[in-house]
């Protein structure tokens, strides 16, 4: 069993549940509250927040079946790539539209999973 893969499989369910449950109230409840935004966008917004449940719980699945099953480890990769990328485009996004690293945390979410699934693939 590789115990990096694990912890970050560990660390990708819990940013799933941090999003879902958490996240949720936060971000989507104002968003399909709000009468300003056109149905298209504020739907689209929705469908995109799903996307990210969805690819966040496999990703945890996708890390925990490396863990076990050494040749899984292109699963491993593979997330370690989508991680990166994910972190990538939040700190790109924070510097280029001048927001706040505290009120935007999800790269940091993705430093983690990025960092253990690292680990993992080398080690």
């Amino acid at each position: 069993m590789n115990s990096y893969l694990l912890a970050a499989s560990a660390a990708s369910f819990a940013t799933f549940v941090l999003h879902t449950w958490f996240g949720g109230p936060q971000i989507v409840g104002p968003l399909l509250k709000s009468r300003d935004i056109p149905s298209v966008p504020k739907y689209l917004n929705y469908y995109c927040w799903h996307l990210v449940t969805i690819t966040l719980f496999g990703m945890g699945g996708a890390l925990g079946w490396a863990a076990y099953y050494p040749d899984g480890i292109e699963l491993a990769w593979f997330t370690l790539f989508l991680a990166i990328s994910f972190m990538v485009w939040n700190v790109w996004l924070i510097v280029w539209k001048k927001q706040s690293f505290i009120t935007m945390p999800q790269w940091f979410l993705f430093l983690v999973i990025s960092a253990l699934t690292g680990l993992g693939v080398v080690g």
